[in-house]
């Protein structure tokens, strides 16, 4: 099916793109996902490009325009392109020659209609010529109007072609589509669910963020597990904790505060150490999840200001976040709207002493020193921050080297 935009949206006619598109030639197009987010009046998180000839191609022509390319999938027909400050990811159409799971063999010489048949989603198969003229081939501009996520073709083959995208249809339900499920689409996902552990955990993390920070993630997750697709990489997403995830999400929507997906992992009240592993999560993450798992102490209601000011403390900047699990676990917003007025306020306190100061006084590095360091700091946190620099250097154990 074609039909015609009144206008290119704005990102399609600035300067940047009209300089990648004269030097693809008028056969570029856009496609996938900004095509479907210019529908719905939404900004493109990218910008991607559909052309008709292999890579090597598409690298000559950006470089005949004096314009930077960076192959960055060329194996798989992908090249980006910077114009300006903007990238523009450059995509060949392709065929499959032979899949292996995700992977697959491909040959550049597709059609659009071939190549928008390998896409997991009718909502994410348009394309968008430079002319205004929008080529769907598999109805997605009526899914995306009438609010339905459903597979391209047989949905059980595309799921075979990439496991990932079980996780990734009820992400794109929670987004575009309204009302129930696409039958045919649910089905072939739960059908589908003993082929989930076969996934890396750095994709299902990737992939699990998206959806957990994104919206209605409590019902999905309730639909996810309803189907048996949790068991293996989120099996502690309970009906109990689901539903503290949906008193978090209506607490950060009441209050403005942007959803979080390791605030809300934080809510099922998980093995950090075990589940960081699990999933794969960077050292950032693991610190920061294991830190809203297992705080200090919650925060409680009625703390004086000095109480407060040393449960920041050790919270750092956990602490709002903190108040929000207490409220979504406790059903206190009352107290959450409370401590993040006073967290925003709050500035941390430096611990004026650090090892360098020990050493200089004849400490010798080693484990006596971390623990006087450790035992001074608790002393100073208590004193709320009052006792001064020889103070605390005064309450050290020295030990000569």
């Amino acid at each position: 099916m074609e039909s015609t935009l009144d206008k290119l949206p704005p990102w399609a006619n600035d300067a940047p793109a009209r300089a990648v598109l004269a030097a693809l030639g008028p056969e570029a197009r856009f496609v996938g996902g900004c095509v479907r987010d210019a529908l719905i009046g939404a900004a493109p998180a990218d910008i991607d490009i559909g052309v008709p000839y292999p890579p090597e191609a598409t690298i000559a022509k950006l470089a005949a325009a004096k314009l930077r390319a960076i192959p960055t999938g060329i194996e798989h027909g992908t090249v980006t392109a910077l114009s300006g400050h903007s990238k523009y990811e450059i995509t060949s159409l392709r065929r499959d020659v032979e899949t292996f799971g995700r992977h697959a063999r491909v040959a550049f010489d597709a059609d659009w209609h071939e190549d928008a048949a390998r896409r997991d989603f009718t909502i994410n198969a348009l394309s968008l010529d430079q002319a205004g003229k929008l080529h769907d081939y598999f109805d997605g501009r009526v899914d995306l109007e009438v609010g339905r996520v459903r597979f391209i073709g047989d949905a059980a083959t595309r799921i075979r072609e990439d496991v990932l995208r079980i996780l990734r249809f009820f992400r794109f339900h929670a987004r575009f589509a309204r009302g129930d499920f696409d039958g045919a689409s649910l089905a072939a996902c739960r059908n589908g669910a003993a082929l989930l552990p076969k996934l890396s955990a750095e994709r299902v993390c990737g992939e699990m963020f998206r959806l957990l920070a994104g919206p209605r993630a409590a019902p999905m997750l309730s639909a996810m597990r309803d189907a048996g697709l949790l068991a293996h990489w989120l099996p502690e997403a309970d009906a109990g904790g689901i539903a503290h995830i949906a008193a978090l999400d209506a607490l950060e929507t009441k209050l403005r505060v942007a959803a979080d997906p390791i605030r809300r992992l934080a809510c099922l009240g998980l093995d950090a150490r075990d589940f960081a592993r699990r999933w794969r999560m960077s050292n950032t993450q693991a610190a920061r999840l294991e830190r809203l798992v297992r705080p200090a102490a919650r925060i409680e209601a009625g703390l004086d200001s000095a109480a407060l000011s040393r449960a920041f403390y050790w919270l750092g900047d956990a602490a709002k976040d903190r108040a929000l699990i207490d409220a979504a676990l406790f059903a206190d917003s009352a107290q959450a709207v409370a401590v993040i007025a006073a967290a925003q306020e709050w500035t941390r306190p430096v611990f004026p002493i650090g090892g360098e100061d020990l050493r200089a006084a004849g400490m010798v590095p080693g484990p006596a020193m971390g623990a006087g360091l450790r035992d001074a700091e608790q002393a100073w946190v208590d004193s709320n921050f009052s006792l001064s620099k020889e103070n605390l250097l005064a309450r050290v154990s020295l030990r000569a080297p």
